[in-house]
């Protein structure tokens, strides 16, 4: 519970719905075209871009669909405008949440948004209501980590590294992401996704049903379209 939503979301994507499937599809080309408009639309020199492109194909988005998505992003095709909106917010029992959202309609996003949150006892924060909480650190997840590449990897800089039951999750430096997840492809290393995220400085842990309701939060804004991710202090 205390990273972010796409990582969750892509994991699923193979046994999904064809609508969350649909869904997740929509976000992952939303976060390939804004990198394109940011950055251009050529992935060997816009890093942003070649991380988007990596989570969608892992997500086994379809080329083509990732191909009109940089168009859009350069201008080569005609599309609505998209923006970047956070908003931070308080969910039950305190939580912070930060929610990173892609959209071509501010109000309608805003205005979903406050619906989820208000649904589940939570409400809107103002700026730097909740962003003091947390501090951007690069995220990569693999699958399997052998001893020796984990020494590799801490002697390359790496913050710190979490092994799960079915993941293996590094945290790095925000400019040391891309060193890093360089140096696992070198290894021949699958890399599920890798990104800069918001990580929560100090955990919060709930508990019954005040963790129920931030989980129902949660997937409904999993499956809000515009809603790109979100990080929350709650401890899983």
């Amino acid at each position: 519970m205390s990273g972010h939503s796409k990582w969750a979301t892509t994991k699923r994507a193979k046994s999904a719905t064809d609508a969350k499937r649909g869904a997740l599809f929509t976000k992952l080309s939303k976060a390939v075209t804004i990198a394109a408009r940011l950055g251009g639309g050529d992935p060997s020199a816009n890093f942003r871009l070649r991380l988007a492109i990596d989570q969608a194909k892992f997500a086994n988005v379809p080329k083509d669909n990732i191909e009109r998505a940089i168009k859009r992003g350069t201008g080569e095709l005609a599309g609505g405008i998209i923006e970047q909106i956070t908003y931070e917010g308080f969910g039950p029992g305190g939580s912070a949440i930060i929610i990173e959202c892609l959209t071509d309609n501010r109000n309608r996003t805003a205005a979903s948004i406050k619906h989820i949150l208000t649904k589940y006892g939570g409400s809107f924060g103002g700026p730097n209501s909740v962003a003091w909480m947390f501090e951007q650190k690069g995220v990569i997840n693999i699958a399997k980590i052998s001893d020796d590449l984990e020494l590799e990897l801490i002697d390359a800089g790496s913050l710190d590294i979490i092994k799960d039951s079915d993941t293996v999750t590094i945290y790095t430096k925000p400019n040391d992401l891309k060193k890093i997840k360089e140096l696992l492809e070198k290894k021949g290393t699958v890399i599920q996704n890798a990104e800069i995220e918001q990580v929560a400085k100090e955990k919060k842990e709930l508990t019954g049903e005040v963790k129920e309701k931030l989980e129902k939060l949660f997937t409904d804004l999993d499956e809000d379209e515009d809603v790109n991710n979100y990080y929350t202090d709650a401890e899983a």
